[in-house]
């Protein structure tokens, strides 16, 4: 679980799914992200900060609201919580369908947990792009992130030059989108302008490694927008044999396929909702 310590960030990173959990500390708060999967896991994150906090304040960062990114949540109910408006306004029956993939995910691996899983209580807003967040020494700025899911949020530490990134720019994933692939691409067309408000030295992604590389963010990015170009371009054509190579040689294909497949036939309605329009 525990990956590495840089300054003050340090990485956990789940056995499933390579899906990363951060811990980021500054004088007066300890900032804690997506607490993931087993329960083990987020035992041992919580141990860690408990061991480290002391009287700080301790502050939960939630980049969106699917259902492996909060599942730690009730380890953590003593934090602040800090989400996007998104996020926060999920509706009851939204939230509830979360919470029952959690279960099937508990029943099915015979998983039991210490405390109670419940969706996020949110105290602390991301309301638009570059709002900021001040806790003591700890200034954080959001951005929404629309794509992958609709509630998204992208944030920047920039005193310790972190870039929080969510499920976008994996090195082992190719985009996932569950929400819009037109969103996904204008969510990726903000990077540009973000970077230039807030140059980086580390970039965390929601799966897979992260890097302290411009020219690998850039790469991850292009190659982001490629695929949901040529996605597009091979629904558009109606050639399965196209749609299937758009991920040959991809890292685990038996069950990536399956998200390319739900791409596909996302894409394929957003064609046809433009045709009828």
């Amino acid at each position: 679980m525990f990956r590495w310590k840089r300054g003050p960030v340090t990485l956990f990173q789940s056995d499933l799914y390579m899906t990363n959990s951060l811990v980021m500390e500054t004088d007066d708060c300890v900032l804690v992200t997506d607490p993931c999967w087993l329960p083990r896991e987020v035992e041992e994150i919580r141990r860690y900060v408990d061991n480290i906090l002391g009287a700080r304040k301790l502050l939960l960062l939630f980049t969106h609201s699917d259902f492996d990114h909060i599942i730690g949540y009730g380890a953590f109910r003593d934090a602040e919580v800090i989400a996007s408006r998104a996020f926060a306004d999920k509706s009851a029956g939204e939230r509830e369908d979360i919470l029952e993939q959690i279960r099937v995910f508990e029943d099915g691996y015979y998983l039991r947990r210490d405390y109670e899983i419940t969706y996020p209580l949110v105290d602390h807003v991301m309301e638009q792009d570059g709002q900021t967040l001040v806790f003591g020494d700890l200034k954080l700025t959001g951005y929404a992130a629309p794509g992958h899911t609709d509630d998204g949020l992208f944030t920047i530490v920039e005193s310790a030059g972190l870039f929080i990134a969510g499920d976008y720019l994996s090195d082992v994933e190719f985009p996932y989108i569950y929400d819009s692939s037109l969103a996904y691409e204008a969510t990726l067309g903000k990077l540009e302008q973000i970077l230039a408000r807030h140059p980086f030295t580390l970039l965390v992604p929601g799966h897979g490694a992260a890097t302290d590389s411009s020219v690998e963010l850039e790469r991850r990015r292009d190659e982001s927008l490629e695929y949901i170009l040529n996605m597009r371009t091979a629904v558009a054509s109606g050639s399965q044999e196209t749609v299937d190579a758009l991920i040959e040689g991809c890292a685990f294909p038996r069950n990536m396929s399956n998200f390319h497949r739900s791409n596909q036939e996302l894409i394929a309605k957003e064609l046809a909702g433009e045709a009828e329009d």
